[in-house]
């Protein structure tokens, strides 16, 4: 099921897809990926996130980049890093169901503080340093000492990324033995919710009141619909019925919470 083996080499094969296709929009068309198993589709898919998040951070750092391009750069970041973590639970969740019928893990076993999945991660985040720091190790241009200094660098993250999946490696094979657990950790995000991000639900709340006066709702009684609305990032809009009478309806207005 899990080979760490296979998760570095599949990390370093997308990324140098994934980049050539940066390159040449046509590159996919011509070189199809290599079909993988269900378990490496889902590995794949979490590491497309970290490489996805890993550029959009770059236009964040563009000198002469405006508010507005600053503003939908953080939005997407914090979008595509959502969708990072989900897959990343999606992994432990995957080797738990596939543990599960061999009564595996063994609950009286060790506690491994960190999962399968979050290792995983940090995987895919150094195979995108040592692709990166390759380039710069290879630069037919470069400042003096430039070179020589990213291949210290290049040789440090190999080394890291070794025994990170040396650990990966043995936390499996110690869980198969069953003296060793892992549990899925949830990481729970706050800020893309609209009921728990106070920067979101205040503003919603804000703006709901302005237009209580026109709607006549009773914004300020905390039992009231428009103030649970609020809450749900709902905001109440002014409608009239067939007879001219004012009745409430509710607009969404939650860009934060929709999926990539």
């Amino acid at each position: 099921m899990l080979s760490a083996n296979e998760i570095v080499g599949l990390h370093d094969e997308r990324i140098r897809a994934w980049h050539r296709e940066l390159a040449d929009p046509y590159e996919s068309l011509a070189k199809e990926a290599k079909p993988c198993s269900d378990w490496l589709a889902a590995v794949a898919s979490q590491h497309r996130a970290n490489f996805d998040l890993w550029h959009i951070e770059d236009e964040a750092r563009a000198i002469g980049a405006t508010d507005a391009e600053m503003a939908d750069v953080k939005r997407r970041v914090d979008r595509t890093n959502q969708r990072r973590n989900d897959l990343a639970e999606a992994l432990d969740r995957a080797l738990l169901d596939w543990l599960e019928p061999l009564g595996l893990p063994n609950p009286e076993a060790s506690l491994h503080s960190e999962s399968p999945g979050l290792i995983v991660d940090r995987l895919s985040i150094l195979a995108l340093k040592i692709y990166h720091t390759r380039e710069e190790a290879e630069r037919a241009v470069a400042p003096a000492g430039h070179v020589e200094r990213n291949r210290e660098r290049l040789a440090i993250l190999e080394e890291q990324r070794a025994d990170l999946a040396g650990c990966l490696e043995s936390l499996w094979r110690q869980t198969l033995a069953g003296v060793r657990r892992f549990k899925l950790y949830r990481q729970l995000k706050m800020y893309n919710d609209a009921a728990l991000n106070p920067a979101i639900y205040r503003k919603n709340l804000e703006q709901t009141r302005k237009l209580s006066s026109l709607c006549e709702l009773p914004i300020d009684e905390p039992h009231g619909s428009a103030y649970k609305g609020a809450l749900r990032g709902e905001i109440p809009e002014r409608r009239f019925s067939a007879g001219g009478q004012p009745v409430t309806a509710y607009l969404k207005d939650d860009p934060l919470s929709a999926k990539p």
